[in-house]
């Protein structure tokens, strides 16, 4: 049995800053990514509002000196999706709990205390056409796709910070970039909807949702419903861009920590879940923001918090 005091489920920014608290107060942790460590934040092609980088920083660069800095203090990393989470109390006198994890390995792993900082997936738009065309033109990322449509004509769907974000991006390469989306005006901060605004490649189709992507071995366009006056509309793209929302990815603690009813866990300010010796953080959890510097907010609370469990635990 592998036997740590802290493991953390998750690389993204949270996770990271969670490792870099623990290994720095010489607690043995592990960190358990399924992809690269990084999460969401490493895709980001600039990130604006992190203090301390008045003219910004790309989020692989910013990542990358977290990584780099948490695995100086010894933290721990290890490549492996957690398929599942069960509590038990195996020291009978005193009733303590430790967790056990099991990831797609077959490997198991056992801890004294656990931090979930899973973060979440994109939500899809369920419409037909979607699923058969993603990577043939559907897209989550435009950071990782953009490139490839250079010169051609793209639609984002989606009104938040994030839609708009990649929109710009994405008009550095594509000869027109539409945004389609359900509101009459763009949910977006002000700053973005003015970049947005003043950017002569973007175009704005409000008050409109898409119902199917069109195509047969690759995207050829939309096809959209003006949910107003329920009018169809067919837009030329090759390129779709979705940005309408996220899934925590929480599925394999279902039945062990409170939820609420869209699936992100539900914590104290401590970054406490409602089962002892359990912590989240980041954008898995219940909460208003869901941006980098949140996430190393809520990573070092939860990593001081399960490092205090762990003394008490200990008898320390």
């Amino acid at each position: 049995m592998n036997e740590y005091d802290i493991i953390i489920i998750g690389g993204g920014p949270a996770g990271l800053t969670a490792g870099l608290y623990t290994a720095r107060a010489k607690m043995k942790t592990l960190l358990l990514e399924k992809v690269d460590p990084g999460g969401q934040a490493a895709l980001a092609w600039a990130i604006e509002n992190y203090p301390g980088f008045p003219e910004g920083i790309d989020g692989p660069e910013l990542m990358g000196r977290v990584r780099k800095q948490a695995e100086r203090y010894g933290l721990e990393i290890k490549s492996g999706e957690v398929v599942k989470v069960s509590v038990s109390s195996e020291d009978e006198r005193s009733k303590r709990k430790v967790e056990k994890i099991i990831n797609t390995r077959g490997e198991e792993y056992k801890t004294v205390a656990l931090i979930v900082a899973t973060g979440t997936r994109p939500k899809k738009l369920g419409v037909p056409g979607e699923e058969r065309l993603i990577g043939r033109g559907v897209s989550y990322c435009a950071t990782c796709d953009g490139p490839l449509f250079k010169n051609r004509k793209v639609v984002v769907v989606g009104g938040g910070d994030a839609a708009v974000e990649e929109a710009l991006f994405l008009s550095r390469f594509a000869e027109m970039t539409s945004l389609i989306y359900r509101r009459d005006e763009l949910r977006a901060t002000k700053i973005m909807r003015e970049r947005a605004a003043s950017n002569p490649k973007l175009g704005f189709i409000s008050k409109s949702v898409v119902t199917e992507v069109l195509g047969e071995t690759e995207v050829e366009g939309v096809r959209v419903r003006n949910v107003e006056t329920g009018k169809d509309l067919t837009l030329e793209a090759k390129g779709v861009f979705v940005h309408i929302g996220n899934i925590p990815n929480t599925a394999f603690l279902k039945g062990i920590v409170e939820m609420d009813e869209e699936g992100f866990i539900v914590t104290n300010e401590n970054m406490e879940t409602s089962v002892s010796g359990i912590y989240a953080c980041g954008d898995v959890r219940k909460k208003l923001l869901r941006q980098v510097v949140t996430a190393c907010g809520e990573g070092a609370t939860a990593g001081v918090a399960a490092g205090q469990y762990v003394q008490k635990w200990k008898g320390g």
